[in-house]
């Protein structure tokens, strides 16, 4: 059976393992498709070239000078379509970025929310500082300064703070803190149940009651805060997020469909099947092939 691609590479994976960071210098020639699959650490990348990027189960055309974030919850691949692609990238493991205090701005910034934006278009301005911030990484990564990983998730920050100001205003709204609390609790819930990769543990959190009693509230509590916070109910947000899981599974692995839909909580293949096709209008079937 084959299970969906792990990255980091060796080479990577040793520097994340000893330091969780790592910044550098973009410059990577004209190639073929990676591989698509689910790396484990998050990464911010400042594109300057004409790359592809499949993001789940969307497609991004960043050709020019764009701002990138990626989340190891989301399966991707970048194919790159001008003769290079230079700029700048940091990756970071989720130990690495958890000391920080999960506030309002990194829960919906695109590092986080999978749902949100994950590139952004730069103008001369935005380019400019965010360049000075990543040579401000790069240089302050080579000293010896006692608070250096603090210092580097400072950066993190004022990259994260650059992206949220490119989105429109009205796309803050100031919420009742406890709906903000619960709901930020919730989706923390949901993402910690993704990616699927092991066939012996399916999902065990399918419906909103079963994310109520974990974490001890009422399920119209619940209800409220995540349609106040969201504009969706608890319910839609849990099924946009198996869909997405099992159309990455059907389009990425072998396993067949009646193995994904055990994975993914449902007693029976035909009602996986019934979901899918409520929810996307297409069957099992239509991903596998495409």
């Amino acid at each position: 059976m084959k299970a969906p691609v792990e990255f980091p590479g060796l080479a990577l994976n040793a520097v994340l393992k000893l330091r969780g960071f790592k910044v550098n210098r973009s410059k990577v020639p004209n190639s073929g498709p990676s591989t698509f699959g689910r790396r484990h650490f998050y990464k911010i990348v400042f594109s300057v070239g004409n790359v592809t990027v499949h993001y789940g189960d969307r497609i991004i055309q960043m050709d020019g000078v764009y701002l990138f974030f990626a989340n190891p919850h989301v399966p991707y691949a970048a194919e790159i379509l001008s003769e290079r692609q230079t700029g700048y990238s940091c990756v970071f493991t989720e130990n690495f970025i958890k000391s920080l205090e999960r506030s309002d701005s990194l829960q919906n910034s695109p590092l986080f929310n999978v749902s949100s934006t994950s590139a952004f278009k730069l103008d001369e301005q935005q380019q400019a500082r965010l360049a000075g911030i990543f040579e401000n990484m790069i240089a302050d990564e080579a000293t010896n300064y006692l608070y250096k990983d603090d210092l580097m998730r400072t950066y993190i920050q004022l990259i994260i703070h650059e992206a949220l100001r490119m989105r429109p205003a009205d796309h803050f709204i100031q919420f009742n803190s406890a709906s903000l609390r619960v709901t930020t609790q919730f989706l923390e819930l949901l993402e910690r149940q993704f990616p699927v990769e092991n066939l012996n543990a399916p999902l065990k959190l399918k419906a909103a009651q079963d994310y109520a009693s974990r974490l001890f509230i009422h399920v119209n509590y619940l209800n409220r805060a995540v349609k106040e916070m969201t504009g969706k109910s608890t319910t839609t947000l849990i099924a946009e997020r198996i869909t997405a899981e099992a159309t990455a599974l059907l389009q990425h692995t072998d396993w067949s469909v009646a193995d994904i839909a055990y994975a993914l909580g449902f007693e029976y293949p035909n009602y996986f099947s019934n979901f899918i096709k409520k929810t996307t209008g297409n069957t099992p079937t239509f991903y596998r092939a495409h």
